[in-house]
């Protein structure tokens, strides 16, 4: 793993597949690092011809920690927000969005394919939606517009992920990663215990820092929503979601889909808001297919050039 300054920050990154191949930026989610990218996804899309970039948002992972700037618990949050009290988080996603960009300007990509999972997938919405030309095309995974009314949460899931204690010994941290891996599972796709385990383990090792969970949060609920911005997206645009989501139902995921124009909608049963290993051949044809006939279609609208001007000197030749 390496690390560049982009946007006043550190970034902490990694790349998978050919330097020289269009490159696919990951974008993960809510507090999360990017190593809950499983590296048979990166090295799948790798193998499909992409150079794969995976990066700690600000706030989580080895990047940067924003510190001193403290916000209001998860529970607090949330019910300003269903008041519509007016959020002034540290922080916005199109704060993030910029980390995102100022990364690949750090890296010389002109112009990525991207996809992003839950708050990921809204970084990249934005992106695509006021950044056209850094995008070659846009897979929303399990995300959300953000428009009012759409559903939230499952009641028993939002208590749990929102009521961890600050002063937790590492043995409770370890099983609260593991019973909310449980929650948001994939029936489709299963996990064992084990297997969950050792993902929060791992990810515990590496870095534990609540703080930035919370203003991760604070900037979901303070950016607002996205319908407007989805409209202008240009991007070939493909949106998946399953259909068993308990964290951001699938409803969630076909209003992004009827908001951003001539997208694709991928609704898969038996997914969760997780990234199962059995899942991710899968996911990483979806995506890679989908990449690639953005490229096709890409190549194919600079043709027509050279192809009227090839027919206009057939017409000449045959005129004479």
């Amino acid at each position: 793993m390496s690390s560049v300054q982009a946007n006043g920050l550190t970034i902490e990154y990694d790349e998978f597949g050919d330097s020289a191949a269009p490159a696919m930026l990951l974008i993960m989610g809510l507090g999360t690092q990017m190593t809950a990218w499983p590296e048979s996804l990166c090295r799948g899309l790798a193998d499909k011809g992409y150079r794969v970039i995976r990066f700690d948002n600000r706030d989580v992972g080895l990047s940067t920690k924003i510190d001193g700037i403290k916000v209001p618990g998860p529970v607090r949050w949330r019910l300003m927000h269903m008041l519509g009290m007016r959020l002034r988080p540290p922080y916005t996603l199109s704060d993030m969005a910029d980390d995102a960009t100022g990364l690949l300007d750090a890296l010389g990509v002109g112009r990525a394919h991207l996809l992003g999972i839950s708050m990921g997938g809204m970084i990249a919405q934005i992106i695509a939606g006021t950044r056209p030309e850094r995008v070659r095309s846009l897979t929303s995974l399990a995300s959300t517009s953000g428009a009012p009314g759409l559903p939230g949460p499952d009641p028993r899931l939002a208590r749990h992920m929102f009521t961890r204690p600050r002063n937790a010994t590492r043995d409770y941290l370890i099983d609260h990663a593991v019973e909310t891996w449980r929650m948001i599972g994939s029936p489709a796709y299963p996990m064992t215990d084990q297997e969950r385990r050792r993902k929060a383990m791992e990810a515990l090792d590496r870095s534990f820092y609540p703080e930035g969970y919370r203003r991760h949060l604070a900037a979901v609920l303070g950016s607002g929503e996205r319908s407007e911005l989805l409209s202008r997206i240009v991007a070939p645009t493909l949106v998946i979601h399953g259909d068993c989501d308990p964290l951001i139902p699938a409803d969630c995921g076909r209003d992004t889909a009827r908001h951003v124009p001539g997208s694709r909608l991928e609704i898969v049963e038996g997914l969760g808001h997780d990234l199962p290993e059995s899942f991710m051949p899968r996911l990483a044809a979806m995506v890679g297919e989908h990449a690639t006939e953005a490229d096709g279609l890409a190549a194919a609208a600079r043709q027509p050039d050279v192809d009227q001007s090839g027919a206009h000197a057939a017409a000449l030749r045959l005129a004479h």
